[in-house]
């Protein structure tokens, strides 16, 4: 049985893929950053994982505001990406997961999840970037299923409702009859608003907050509506959606192997957590 061996939640912003880019890892600026993934790629060789569900929001290469899925759930045999306009280079096509996409879909439609299906599928830096953090040698040694949140047209799922989808995904996960490892990557954030009057905005309680509950508490943050973490968090800072449907897919019980928090990067909190469910011994 597949089953899922811990989840890692990383900042996406474009930034970093253009660090990457220049070669500017030591940089004074990027080092506190960058440091913060050596140990996560050594957790990553502990757990071996084969494949790795993306959680993240799309930014307008699959999606506009004209028609933008609640949630989006890829069934693509590969996932290429392309030119956004940030100068950050594509890199080459990722490979898909498609039957086990079509399971998890599957499991979440039964428990009346209306999730868009997409068979063909491009990932943006929100994928991309948190891609070459974690294996920087170049490509991945793992499938992906993306799953992407919106977070950007209003009304967006509550923080509730992204719990529950996370949970109704670890139990297709744990149901689906291949012996694979499954770790989760979830992007975005932290606190941060990009314009309006509050640009620059950062709340480094709230994350911090945010990062416990993650590990102890996953409940408490349901207990937010988007406006509390629009208010709290600042307007992009509702990505944390992103690793609470995450924090849903590792199950009831974690523990926190990994956690730096950094300020700011680009005018955004720049976390990374690294999480594993409660009694799973690695591979």
């Amino acid at each position: 049985m597949a089953r899922i061996a811990g989840g890692i939640s990383t900042s996406h912003i474009p930034a970093i893929g253009g660090a990457i880019a220049k070669g500017l890892q030591q940089d004074a600026y990027w080092k506190p950053f960058f440091e913060a993934f050596p140990p996560v790629r050594s957790w990553l060789k502990e757990v071996r994982p084969d494949v790795a569900i993306i959680v993240y929001n799309d930014h307008g290469l699959n999606f506009f505001l004209d028609k933008l899925p609640t949630f989006a759930i890829g069934a693509a045999p590969s996932y290429g990406s392309s030119d956004e306009g940030w100068g950050i280079p594509t890199i080459p096509p990722v490979r898909g997961a498609p039957e086990l996409s079509w399971a998890i879909i599957e499991g979440v439609v039964a428990e009346e999840f209306d999730v868009t299906t997409c068979q063909e599928m491009l990932i943006d830096h929100a994928a991309t970037v948190p891609l070459q953090l974690l294996w920087p040698e170049g490509n991945p040694p793992v499938a992906i299923v993306p799953v992407a949140v919106n977070t950007v047209q209003h009304p967006l799922p509550s923080p509730k409702r992204c719990l529950a989808l996370g949970r109704a995904i670890h139990r297709a996960v744990a149901a689906y009859p291949v012996d694979l490892n499954v770790v989760v990557i979830s992007t975005g954030g932290l606190s941060h608003q990009l314009d309006g009057q509050r640009a620059g905005f950062i709340n480094p309680e709230f994350d911090r907050l945010c990062l416990d509950a993650l590990v102890a508490d996953p409940e408490r943050l349901t207990g937010y509506s988007v406006a509390d973490i629009v208010e709290l968090s600042g307007t992009q800072g509702v990505e944390i959606l992103n690793w609470i449907v995450a924090r849903g897919i590792l199950g009831a019980q974690v523990r926190e192997r990994h956690r730096t928090y950094h300020i700011p990067i680009s005018n955004t909190a720049a976390a990374v957590q690294v999480l594993q469910p409660e009694g799973l011994k690695n591979s």
